[in-house]
Formats: structure tokens, sequence, C-alpha cells
């Protein structure tokens, strides 16, 4: 090769890798200029030079697509008509885009679940359509698929679609199921952390401004799945009623009689609408308890024996059940079941342990919190020394009743009734002024608890 073919080559070579580093110099000067305006949401400033960046240099880094989600949703909640519509489209493309060149940095489930509500919301394709974004995000990343709104809508979309005879009704309990599972568990875990904090408070230990922003976050997500939860349980509505589940079951009985899975679903279902007086039910338990004995066959033969007015028998069954359930919120459904028998009979201390047993596997069950402050109100009388000590224990059946309303957003107006009840019968302002130097009240009897005296 002569000199002067290995002078033009590298001239090239070095015209070459100027350009690449000039390329490589202008998309960081860009990204810098449009990342610091979009930091700050001067998303008007930002736009030009981050699309500038996303067009000419999309792999330079995942935060193009972080502020761009950012500004395209601030576009959104301002744009109306056909504008809206357009940013909704916009926002699925650089989804797609982030996807293709970022995929080990983008959350399948948070795509798909946002394209999907996206489509929904602005009815950009069909139901078919919007159902399949749905699925793959709910199939593929289930972890990530959170949000309350997009899991009603997602669940929504399938009962429509069972509607037009797209999807069998079994689907719908198959679904039904599986995401009310998933409300419950991130149920449980948010009322957990409230009821931490608020034992907390009320043990007079001041919370950190980042407890109460984490108390206030928790109270605010808990309501959003409660009122996801009842749209659900709504949406499902007439669907699930013993004149549908009926028919339904007594048809598939002979084929899924030994299908130990398929007998659980049915048997739970009958029993949770309330459908155990048809014989279906007790021949779907005989069944279950046949080819496989379980927590959940010792259950429902527990309710059988309580409708026969055989308690001593319900209360055999219902312990095994507890001790044989693998599952919270299953096993917290026993225990709560075999609180009512012990409040029924009277004895609350025993009733009170199995409600708190209850909550400790489902801590988002505020009706144990209910339970148990009537039972203490309603001792007042029998567990206080004299009439000041008597009003007191009203303010301990206040603050479990209170507790009800943090925990579950759906008895928060129940909750706040009842305990204005007991508030108004402890004792007034001019009986802690009578009684100084007295900051807490021991309460003797089956309660057995303190309670700390309010401060004036």
């Amino acid at each position: 090769m002569n000199t002067k073919v290995l002078f033009i080559l590298a001239t090239g070579l070095a015209l070459s890798t100027t350009s690449v580093n000039a390329q490589a110099t202008d998309c960081a000067n860009t990204a810098s200029i449009a990342y610091e305006h979009a930091k700050v949401k001067n998303y008007e400033a930002a736009e030009a030079p981050l699309w500038k960046v996303r067009k000419e240099c999309p792999t330079y880094s995942v935060a193009t697509y972080q502020f761009g989600q950012k500004l395209l949703k601030a576009k959104y909640k301002k744009a109306t008509g056909d504008a809206k519509v357009a940013v909704a489209k916009e926002q699925i493309e650089l989804w797609k885009e982030r996807f293709q060149y970022f995929p080990a940095k983008t959350k399948i489930g948070d795509m798909h679940s946002d394209i999907g509500q996206l489509m929904y919301d602005n009815k950009i394709g069909t139901k078919d359509t919007q159902f399949a974004e749905f699925d793959k995000a709910y199939t593929k990343d289930k972890a990530s698929f959170k949000r309350p709104k997009k899991l009603y809508t997602y669940f929504s979309l399938f009962v429509d679609l069972h509607g037009e005879g797209k999807k069998e009704l079994q689907g719908v309990f198959n679904l039904y199921d599986d995401v009310t599972e998933k409300i419950e568990n991130e149920e449980s875990r948010l009322a957990k952390i409230i009821a931490e904090l608020t034992e907390k408070e009320e043990a007079g230990t001041a919370l950190s401004s980042k407890e109460k922003r984490k108390l206030k976050n928790s109270g605010i997500n808990l309501t959003a799945f409660s009122k996801v939860k009842a749209g659900i349980n709504q949406k499902l509505g007439e669907l699930a009623d013993c004149k549908n589940l009926i028919p339904l079951y007594n048809g598939q009985f002979e084929a899924k009689k030994t299908d130990v899975s398929w007998l659980k679903s049915a048997a739970g279902r009958m029993s949770a609408k309330e459908c155990t007086d048809d014989p279906l039910f007790f021949k779907l338990v005989e069944a279950l308890h046949t080819a496989e004995p379980s927590s959940k066959s010792a259950y429902y033969l527990g309710i059988l024996a309580l409708k026969d007015k055989k308690t001593t028998t319900a209360l055999k069954y219902f312990n095994q059940s507890a001790e044989l359930e693998t599952k919270a919120s299953d096993k917290a459904k026993v225990y709560f079941k075999i609180g009512e028998i012990m409040k029924r009979q009277g004895s609350k201390g025993k009733a009170r342990s199995y409600y708190r047993k209850a909550l400790k596997q489902k801590p988002s069950m505020g009706v144990c919190y209910l339970r148990i402050a009537s039972m203490i109100a309603g001792s007042a009388n029998n567990c206080g020394a004299d009439v000041f000590s008597k009003r007191a224990v009203y303010w301990l059946a206040e603050n479990y009743a209170r507790r009800a309303g943090k925990i579950d957003p759906s008895l928060r107006s129940t909750s706040a009734k009842t305990a204005a009840s007991y508030h108004g019968r402890a004792p007034s302002k001019t009986d802690i002024f009578n009684n100084p130097g007295v900051t807490s009240v021991k309460i003797g009897c089956w309660i057995g608890e303190t309670v700390r005296v309010p401060k004036l």
C-alpha cells in the first residue's frame, strides 16, 4: 500500500473519530441543558433539547425517557379533547422507545399497564387490545403491576369481554380471586405500617417527620386500594350471586369433584356469597374433605356445624382449620370466626385474643378493632375501681375504635361515629382537672391495659 493511500485512510479515520467525538459532546451538552430544565419542572424550556437528544442520541441515557415521561404527563394533565389523545399516543410511543433502547431498565409491568390505561382512558384501540396490554403486564411482571386504578381497569375489561362472550365466567372468578388477593396483600402491608405508627403515637412517643409522612402516605394508598376493591366487587356484581354460582358449579361438579383446587374455589365462593343453604355446598365440602382433608374443608365443616347449632363441634373444626391454614388472610378469617363465637358466649378475653390473632395475620382487618372496642366499652362498669377509672375505660375503647378506620378506610365513617360515642362517655375536662397528677389509668379485670389521660 503506497504512502498516498495510507494518508487518505488515516485522514478519513481521524475525521470519523473527530465526528463521533463531536456528536458525543453535542449529545452530552444538549442532554445537560434538557435535564437541568426538567429537574426543576421547566418543561417548556426542556422540551426542545430533550426531544433532540431523544431523536439524535436515543441510547445516551435512560434519563431522557424518564424526564420525557414526566414532561408528557404534565402536558397530558393540561390537554383536552384531541390534543389529550395525541399526547397519550406520544406517551405510548415513548414507552416503546425506552424499552427498545433500555430494556433492562424498563419494568414490563409499568410499561404495559401504563400503555393499557392510556389506551383505555382515551379510547385508543379496542377493548381486546387494551386488555392485551394489561394482561402482558400482569402475566409477565405481576410484582410491578400494582397501581390500584390499573388493577381495576384490568378486571373491568375482563368482565366486559365476558359480557361480549369472549371470556368464560370461570375466568372472571379466577382473575377476581387473584387480583383481590394482590390488593389485600397490599392493604395488609400498609395497615401494618399504620397500626405500628399509631400505637407508637398513642403511647406518647412523638413521630419523626419521616414517620409522619410514612403514616400519611400509607393512609392515602390504603384508601385507594380500599376504593378499588369495592369497585371490583361492584363490577363482579351479580355474576357471583348464588343464582349464577349454583348452576355453574352443579354443571361442573361431576367432572371436577376430585379436583381439589376447583373444590376449594367453588366452596369458598359459595361460602363468601352465603350460598351455604343449597345442597351443593354440602356436596362440595364432603368431596373436598374426602379428596384432601385440609384447612378449607375443616372450615366449611365448621360452618355446617354452626348451621346445625353444634357450637362445640364447629369450634373443633375451626381450630383445626386455623392450625392447618398457611395463607395469612384465610387464617385471619378463621380466627375472626372463632372470636365471634367467643364474643357471643361472653368470653371477652378469649374473643380479644382471637381478634388479635386475626389482626396479626391480616393487619387491615379493622372490624377486629371495632369488636374489641365494643367489648371494652361494654365492660366499663365492671373493670373500673371508681367513677373516674370506670369512665376512663371509654378512652381505651375510643382508641381501638379509631384504629379501625385508620387501617380499613371502608370503616372510616363507622369508626369515627363509634369513637365519638365513646369519647362522649369518657371523663370530661372538668373530671381531668379534678384529678390532678393522674396521667394514666390502669384498667383491671379481663381488659388489663393502661390508658393515657389526654392532656388538657
